[in-house]
């Protein structure tokens, strides 16, 4: 038995201790809240998200401003069933890797060596290991490992204090691509004095072709003075023009000196094809190469490969170039997949409908030195255009991947060419699906450009030359213009501020090229580039063969000085009539004036003036002042009260307006020269005149004025009776004329007029 007071005080404790607690939860909870991190992203507050909001947000991310962008070509990957697949391999790689370890470890070994093995048959490497790498560059980067771990024995231990003794000396193309050399120093730690840029030929062979004979003289000076060549990367495929090095002549001196060769470039892919060229199977004897299937085969995300031989597995690891990690193995999945996928036969088929493309785009070269280059049977790609003038083949370019997104050509720099479109289907190809009827495409817009092009580029000298020698216009140099060139029409100021004059400049430039604009033209007239374009100009476009470059330069300071007569007529009427009205006020003040002293003072009594004016009204006649804007005058109104109407005053000067209309012939238009077709219309307007000739030699002989004409063989009685009736009525109508034109002060002119029937002439 418990107590009952005991009891009750137990219980009487728990709710006690009940309503503490609860208490002070509430306090935590409402201190939680008050001290909430405010710092937490929208999306990451709360309890989370749903996957399908999750799922909508990517899609708005992937898809939302197609509709703002829907003006502009976008390449899209065509990412195929075989693509498909190398999506799948990176889910799978995240399922496999939570496998226990033994048996990721067995499943690891196996995708790697048979991923291995595939490339080197398919791609003639025999006997080579492989190390799979998302950066392209990071192949590259471990083999420079390697070889140091190499050629210094005492690497591992001392570091780079070992580099002392040797500095080591890797040498490049001055063809490679931008920027490689000082990446690898930077990844390496060593000076850029340890790169060495290998220069192309310069007088026999391509001159993006690495020039052998000067490396070997390269590498003897170096060996003399203490230094160590380790490594020599070569090109199978410049990332600019697609050539390919002499490989065999690389590899041998590369064995001569005890160097590393390295392959890379996109012609490597030919490896895989029936045929290979002499150059490019070179690159299977080299000591590594990197491949990049992801752009010849069109797989997306899938790693780069980089096969190399080398027998010492330790150093390899050192290097990097293998893992005992399990998961480091996985990144070959995708491909696995993906090879199994295509086959044998998919792979070849692909690679050998790019080549096939290159071979399709065969373009001749223009007479006039067109920018078009003479493919290449041994390039995998071709140089569409190059031009001395940068923005002249940005502009190319940009139009022609518009035009023909499927194409994939793109704009690159090149050492000697300058800037080059380039079409490059090895890269492109199996990524954006091109075929050969965008190829066909892309040759025609290609041809159709060009000319315009040329044109363009001969009239420019013209048209500056033109514009220098006008009054009133001045050139302004714009190199990042590809068009025919900039104008800027200047304005005559007469001592105005600065900040005015500013306006007037701008005022004046945008209504000329608006007035240019209204022209029925072919030309595009604009403000330039949105942005980095000049201020206060006329941007003139690309332009054709025909442009008569005097009459549009004529027709521009011809316009501007209309536009600045017109704004200056202005402002002197501004001015004229704001001097008028001043007037016109000082002469109705001293009118309202002379009447009160006619009227007398006592009329201007309010009553006393209502009666006087009720017995002796006062007349006075209205005055008031008329402002005439053609002769700049007042004058008075008391004729438009006499005669209830106004008067019209003088007749105002014609609006000045540009005197370059030039006789064109039908359906030209403005801008153009006649050419050949100028000579034939001559021609034709000689025989038509010869032919008027003899028409009118045909007819009868002119008679003096007052001889008569004898009867027509061929006239009866009653017709000549007519015809001399009516030759009567019109000679008095031209006497009456005479009459009247002299009465009203005019002046008589003499006319000869003839009669269509009799042929008379009345004078």
């Amino acid at each position: 038995m418990v107590d009952p007071t005991l009891a009750e005080m137990g219980k009487n404790l728990n709710e006690a201790m009940k309503m503490l607690e609860d208490s002070q939860r509430k306090a935590e909870e409402e201190n939680e809240k008050k001290y909430a991190r405010k710092d937490i992203p929208g999306p990451l507050q709360g309890s989370g998200q749903d996957m399908v909001s999750i799922l909508q947000l990517v899609q708005n991310l992937m898809h939302g401003e197609e509709e703002e962008e829907a003006s502009q070509a976008c390449r899209l990957q065509n990412v195929g069933e075989q693509g498909h697949m190398a999506l799948l391999g990176h889910s799978l790689a995240a399922y496999i890797s939570v496998l226990d370890r033994e048996r990721l470890r067995k499943l690891t070994t196996r995708i790697l060596s048979d991923t291995t093995l595939w490339l080197c048959r398919l791609f003639r490497y025999e006997n080579g290991s492989a190390y799979y790498h998302e950066d392209d560059r990071e192949g590259l980067l471990k083999i420079c490992r390697l070889v140091i771990h190499t050629r210094y024995e005492d690497y591992t231990i001392e570091g780079f204090n070992v580099l002392y003794t040797k500095q080591p000396v890797i040498y490049i193309s001055s063809a490679a691509r931008t920027g490689l050399g000082q990446a690898l120093c930077n990844q390496l730690g060593l000076p850029l004095s340890c790169m060495c840029r290998v220069p192309c030929n310069t007088m026999f062979g391509s001159q993006h072709q690495m020039d052998v004979a000067l490396l070997d003289r390269v590498i003897k000076d170096d060996v003399e003075s203490g230094k160590l060549p380790l490594l020599l990367v070569a090109n199978a495929g410049t990332p600019g023009a697609g050539h390919t090095d002499k490989l065999g002549r690389l590899k041998e001196l590369c064995e001569q000196y005890n160097m590393w060769l390295h392959v890379e470039g996109v012609n490597l892919a030919t490896l895989a094809l029936g045929y290979v060229s002499s150059s490019v199977l070179a690159a299977t004897k080299c000591d590594s190469m990197t491949l990049t299937l992801g752009s010849w085969l069109g797989l997306p995300a899938v790693p780069a490969v980089t096969l190399y031989r080398h027998e010492d597995p330790s150093l390899s690891l050192a290097a990097g170039l293998t893992s005992s990690q399990p998961v480091e193995k996985l990144r070959a999945l995708p491909l696995w997949l993906s090879l199994q996928y295509l086959g044998h036969d998919g792979i070849v088929e692909r690679i050998k409908h790019a080549s096939q493309l290159v071979r399709s785009s065969l373009l001749v070269e223009d007479e006039l030195s067109s920018p078009v280059v003479v493919f290449n049977q041994q390039l995998q790609e071709v140089m569409l255009c190059t031009c001395p003038n940068c923005a002249v083949s940005l502009q190319l370019g940009e139009q022609l991947a518009q035009l023909v997104p499927a194409s994939g050509v793109d704009v690159v720099e090149l050492e000697d060419e300058g800037t080059c479109v380039r079409f490059s289907p090895l890269m492109t190809s199996a990524v954006l699906g091109t075929e050969i009827q965008d190829v066909d495409q892309l040759v025609d817009c290609l041809k159709m450009k060009i000319p315009v092009l040329t044109s363009t580029l001969q009239l420019r000298e013209e048209f500056e030359q033109e514009v220098r020698r006008t009054v009133g216009l001045l050139y302004i140099e714009d190199l990042s213009w590809p068009g025919l060139g900039v104008v800027r029409y200047n304005y005559h100021s007469d001592g105005k501020n600065d900040g005015k004059q500013e306006k007037e400049l701008e005022k004046i430039n945008m209504e000329l090229l608006k007035k240019l604009n209204e022209l029925e033209s072919d030309l595009t007239f604009s403000l330039g580039p949105e942005f980095g374009g000049q201020k206060n100009c006329v941007y003139i476009g690309m332009v054709t063969e025909d442009l008569d470059v005097s009459e549009l330069v004529e027709t521009i300071a011809a316009t501007g000085r209309e536009i600045e007569e017109n704004s200056r007529l202005l402002e002197n009427m501004t001015e004229v009539v704001r001097k008028g009205i001043q007037e016109a006020q000082l002469q109705l003040q001293k009118a309202n004036e002379e009447r009160l002293l006619e009227e007398g003072l006592l009329r201007q009594i309010p009553v006393v003036g209502s009666v006087l004016n009720w017995f002796s009204p006062f007349q006075a006649s209205p005055k008031g002042r008329t402002f005439n804007l053609t002769a700049g005058s007042l004058e008075s109104t008391e004729s438009t009260y006499v005669s209830k109407a106004q008067g019209t005053g003088t007749t105002p000067p014609p609006t000045p307006t540009s005197s370059l209309v030039k006789q064109r012939l039908p359906g030209q238009k403005i801008f153009k020269r006649s050419l050949r077709s100028s000579d034939a219309f001559s021609e034709t307007s000689s025989v038509s005149h010869c032919d008027d000739l003899e028409k009118m030699d045909q007819r009868p002989p002119t008679l003096s004025p007052g001889q008569e004409q004898g009867p027509l063989e061929t006239e009866t009685p009653e017709e000549q009776k007519e015809v001399a009736q009516a030759t009567k009525t019109d000679t008095e109508d031209i006497q009456n004329f005479a009459e009247e034109a002299h009465a009203l002060g005019g002046r008589v002119v003499m006319m000869h007029l003839k009669c269509e029937q009799c042929h008379t002439l009345v004078q």
